[in-house]
């Protein structure tokens, strides 16, 4: 079977050639003709699908931040996305964009975009209801911040409702949900305040009453001797390593987000019933307990998502993870990207969002990521971050990416816009033939590969050979990441994918991180000299520098319970992407030395465990399904794969 990158060889056309390029198919072709303004999503065969209010169903392609201009707050120069400086109308540049967007086969606005009547196109609307609404991080359980909500929801959609063209409201943008970080701010708030009020109620309820359960796990200020006087003081209450006190912080998680996302679907169901609900455009990183309250009141779960890897590659446990806590409920990719050092806006693209080197690479693995986006079967529409170059030096908080489909001269990047149309084309049939696969059961084999663990990229890992069947969750959660395995004549690679949040504030501890409360993925082998076992730990930094600390790897022989006890395994080598938690990939190397042999094993087998444990052991996961350390104790119980010959499924 042929994949992405093989497919579009093929159907990628010189970028001459684009005028020719046929949009994909727009259903509801005359939406003056539409019989409601009602969305609405089903599924076909194993697809999820938005439908038209004509009754049609459609995979929605779109672009955030379709607009004339970038707003003069996004740029620091001065030389930024301006059509003014290319035509001599506003319709003239409605017209041009009109007929760029369905040449290179977008059939959506996405968030941020022109107003739908001027282009006339599918639009999922941005309102940003919860942060105008004065939800977030001031009092949400507030009686008057629900009816601040309602009311704003009746103005922000009056522009859009009855109008068939309007799929829906996205509420908010990346409510990231960062459980320590809500935990710890809720702790400072006022005695008046409704939400530390509540706060206070979940904890003692939770602990059944008593104060000296809660205070062993957590770090309490000074003083404090009772619930009473908890909700009275504003400094900060903090979680002590080593206990379960995590369980009562994703409790206030969960409660912060069923009143949240009940709150704006009760307000907009009354301001546009017909409209669809495309939830808070999570950023990149989900937490399942804010994921199954946004499943019961959103109709289709916007998030955000940074691509794996060079090639487009798309990491499967993300999306299993949102089916598996949704039920299989629809997911709209609300942004997505890739940047390229070379451009002609003099991006910078610094930080740790996705980046290849040219524009022919960009292409290319925005084609392959489209496809496969595409063929994940609940994903009803990926809309591309975004129509213009950040404007260079960057928008007013610093980021300063080539995203654009245009540069800021409005010259379209022809090799990038060429293969996505070529994508995009396909990309519908693609969807309608989705199905959800099945990890076939002792068929892994440990593919050949040469990987260098020093280049900070998976690109020249076989992922789909190398992907190592699905870790298996603890009881009512799902996976929080994925692994890869590969050997060669000097050892084995291990590579890793993954999410988990960390508040670097929140944790009630002095001196060395402690190994008991990290992130943490540990890998068993036995390739005939014994059972061996590593570590491979994520050390957060002791003071905060970003608002997403760049992790330090530790690779250690077994799981030392300190730093200071840990012995590296010989010749090992872990590299650590610096791709900002709360996204985790990293790669290690571990020569046949390390695990007690010359060179690979005579018998071409291994017998493998992999676990996976998140900060503070909130979840962990696992190849066998058992809880990490009673996998990594069970050898016998160790799943036993053969190394594939070399060139072997090339």
């Amino acid at each position: 079977m042929r994949g992405p990158a093989r497919i579009l060889a093929d159907l990628v056309p010189p970028a001459a050639a684009l005028v020719l390029l046929a949009s994909p198919t727009l259903a509801c072709v005359d939406f003056s003709k539409a019989p409601s303004s009602r969305w609405t999503t089903r599924q076909e065969g194993g697809a999820q699908f938005l439908v038209t209010p004509c009754g049609d169903r459609f995979f929605s392609l779109g672009v955030n931040i379709v607009g004339p201009v970038v707003p003069a707050d996004e740029a620091n120069d001065g030389r930024r996305y301006d059509w003014r400086r290319h035509y001599p109308s506003l319709e003239a540049w409605i017209a041009k964009t009109r007929e760029r967007l369905a040449a290179w086969g977008f059939n959506t606005l996405g968030a941020w975009s022109r107003p739908l009547q001027q282009l006339d196109m599918p639009s999922a609307v941005y309102l940003g209801l919860g942060v105008d609404g004065r939800y977030h991080w001031l009092d949400p359980f507030d009686p008057e911040t629900e009816e601040r909500v309602r009311v704003l929801a009746r103005e922000m959609v009056a522009p859009f409702r009855g109008d068939p063209r309007r799929i829906g409201y996205f509420t908010d943008n990346e409510t990231g949900w960062w459980s320590g970080a809500l935990f710890h701010w809720t702790s400072r708030g006022p005695a008046d305040n409704h939400t530390k009020r509540r706060w206070v109620e979940t904890l003692r309820a939770h602990y059944g009453g008593a104060w000296r359960r809660f205070a062993a796990d957590f770090a309490v200020p000074d003083g404090v001797a009772s619930w009473e006087v908890l909700r009275d003081v504003t400094r900060p209450t903090r979680l002590r390593a080593g206990t379960r006190g995590i369980e009562a912080v994703r409790l206030w998680t969960a409660t912060v987000a069923e009143h949240y996302y009940a709150t704006v679907a009760r307000a907009l169901r009354e301001a546009d019933p017909e409209a669809l609900l495309l939830g808070d455009r999570l950023p990149i990183y989900y937490d399942p307990v804010a994921v199954r309250p946004m499943a019961r009141h959103m109709d289709v779960l916007g998030v955000n998502y940074n691509i794996d890897a060079h090639d487009g590659w798309v990491a499967r446990y993300f999306f299993d993870g949102l089916a598996q806590l949704s039920g299989g409920k629809p997911v709209m990719v609300t942004e997505w990207f890739l940047a390229a050092h070379a451009n002609r806006s003099g991006n910078r693209n610094v930080g740790h969002l996705l980046t290849v080197t040219t524009q022919a690479e960009r292409a290319r693995s925005a084609a392959a990521a489209t496809l496969n986006l595409a063929a994940i079967p609940e994903v009803v529409g990926a809309h591309w971050f975004q129509w213009p170059d950040h404007p260079p030096g960057g928008r007013s908080d610093g980021e300063d990416y080539n995203f654009g489909l245009v540069d800021v001269d409005d010259r379209p990047y022809e090799a990038l816009v060429a293969a996505l149309a070529a994508a995009n084309r396909i990309a519908p049939e693609r969807h309608a033939a989705a199905r959800r696969a099945d990890a076939a059961e002792g068929a892994f084999r440990v593919p050949y590969a040469r990987i260098n663990v020093a280049d900070t990229s998976l690109a020249d890992w076989p992922k789909p050979a190398a992907l190592l069947p699905p870790l298996a969750p603890a009881p009512g959660e799902v996976a929080f990441g994925e692994a890869y395995l590969a050997w060669d004549e000097a050892g084995l690679s291990f590579a890793t994918i993954g999410q988990d949040y960390y508040d670097i504030d929140f944790l009630a501890s002095e001196g060395p991180f402690p190994l008991s409360e990290g992130y943490r993925i540990a890998l068993g082998v036995d390739a005939g000299a014994g059972p061996h076992r590593v570590t491979l730990f994520f050390i957060p930094p002791a003071r905060r520098g970003k608002d997403y600390p760049i992790m330090t790897p530790l690779l250690c022989v077994d799981a030392p319970s300190d730093i200071a006890a840990c012995r590296a395994p010989e010749g090992g080598k872990a590299v650590y992407f610096g791709s900002d938690q709360p996204r985790i990939v990293a790669e290690a190397r571990l020569p046949w030395a390390a695990l007690g042999l010359a060179g690979p094993p005579p018998s071409g087998r291994l017998a493998v465990e992999v676990t996976g444990t998140a900060w503070h052991r909130a979840r962990w996961m696992s190849l066998s399904g058992l809880p990490p350390a009673e996998a990594l104790a069970s050898p016998a119980r160790w799943r036993v794969v053969a190394l594939a010959p070399p060139g072997a499924g090339e």
